[in-house]
């Protein structure tokens, strides 16, 4: 799968999402500190990781900031996009389960290790509900 990555910072777990993520085969294309070229501000580098999956570039995004609630609004403001801020595995579950999220949002300060590889373990194996209530929940946010 192709995943967008994006952070404020290289702070935290940044540069070990993108290296976990390409451990476990997926094509990783970063953003913000992560990429010399381009603004590390989290509105800016979270918008251009959001862009790749609303524009059909990557399947899926995360972003970070020191909170992850900075990175998770900015992507939010881009159609298409569903993100997550998720502090741990039962959050990530729920939000590609229930929310059909797309954009994962971390924070660079709380999340360690430990917890990083249980996040990414429940997001990528996350499938979106089926049932109907869950499927018109997600349908309706396009209404919104």
């Amino acid at each position: 799968m192709r995943i967008s990555v994006a952070a404020d910072s290289r702070d935290g777990v940044a540069e070990r999402v993108v290296s976990e993520l390409r451990r476990r085969g997926h094509e990783v294309v970063t953003h913000g500190a992560l990429n010399d070229g381009e603004r590390d501000d989290w509105a800016w580098a979270s918008e251009v990781a959001a862009r790749d999956v609303s524009e059909g570039r990557a399947e899926q995004a995360v972003v970070c900031c020191w909170t992850g609630t900075g990175a998770s609004i900015a992507a939010n403001k881009v159609p298409g996009v569903r993100a997550a801020l998720c502090v741990d595995a039962y959050t990530a579950d729920g939000a590609r389960k229930w929310n059909d999220a797309n954009v994962l949002a971390l924070s660079l300060r709380l999340t360690s290790d430990v917890v990083l590889d249980e996040i990414l373990d429940a997001w990528l194996a996350g499938r979106p509900s089926t049932d109907d209530a869950d499927v018109a929940n997600v349908t309706h946010l396009s209404d919104i």
